[in-house]
């Protein structure tokens, strides 16, 4: 087995994020789970969300857009069955792309009309993170470099609060080692970015898997099936031996997965 040195340096900077929010197609239950996965990524530099305060259907997000500083946009509702709020986020986005020195955007919508926007950023050198619902049109979650389910995101309410307001669960229920190798998409993936990843011997480090997975399929989330991590999604499967091994007395530890299937017999 091939192993790699992995060195990281303690002052890397942190990526500085546009995060650009459409209020019309986000739900606000989900504002503190985001802004916590954004913070994975990177540093919130901007967050800005666009609709017409006007309108009372946004009263849930005026309640919250003080508590976590973000800057509410106007975008007045001009001609009747038009969505103006994503013309007014296209071309903020544009605006901050030239005008800014940002390290990636975050565009909170299901709304297919970003699929664009999110390519020419791309085009740009800059990152995208997608955040929104399954309902999602494909061409949209497939322009980002990653796309997050924003059913990942929201808190576990209080069930009266949640039954007044109609919000679907959170919790996803973890699948058990039977339901997900029955997901032959969900196993080709995983073993087409292990072999991918691998050295001669057939041992490929898991972040390294991580990111091949995310490169082939923007919207894969382990949580997806119930589980935090991708690790532990692929314990679970059982599809794979696992090596675990420390680096320079580091409690911290490298874990490297092969496929059974490439056993020496």
């Amino acid at each position: 087995m091939t192993y790699y040195i992995v060195t990281m340096e303690s002052s890397e900077r942190q990526k500085r994020l546009a995060v650009l929010i459409d209020a019309d197609n986000t739900r606000p239950s989900i504002i503190e789970g985001l802004l916590e996965e954004i913070a994975n990524y990177g540093i919130a530099s901007v967050k800005r969300i666009y609709g017409d305060w006007t309108t009372p259907h946004l009263k849930g997000w005026k309640e919250v857009l003080l508590e976590h500083s973000i800057q509410p946009i106007q975008q007045f509702g001009y001609t009747t069955g038009k969505n103006s709020t994503d013309s007014a986020m296209i071309i903020d986005a544009m605006d901050v792309l030239y005008t800014e020195k940002m390290d990636g955007f975050c565009i909170v919508s299901s709304d297919s009309d970003f699929t664009r926007l999110s390519a020419r950023i791309r085009e740009a050198g800059l990152t995208v993170y997608g955040f929104g619902e399954k309902k999602t049109p494909k061409a949209f979650v497939g322009a980002c470099d990653r796309f997050i389910f924003t059913e990942n995101l929201r808190k576990v309410l209080d069930t009266t609060v949640a039954a007044e307001i109609e919000e679907p669960s959170p919790i996803h229920q973890k699948k058990a080692t039977r339901e997900l190798k029955r997901d032959s998409r969900l196993v080709n993936l995983v073993r087409n970015a292990v072999e991918d990843s691998a050295d001669e011997d057939g041992w490929a480090q898991l972040g390294t898997v991580g990111t091949n997975i995310a490169n082939k399929s923007p919207e894969f989330d382990p949580r997806n099936w119930g589980y935090k991590k991708l690790g532990e999604l692929i314990r679970e499967l059982g599809l794979f031996d696992i090596d675990e091994q420390s680096v320079n007395g580091s409690p911290a530890k490298i874990i490297y997965i092969k496929d059974k299937r490439r056993r020496a017999h």
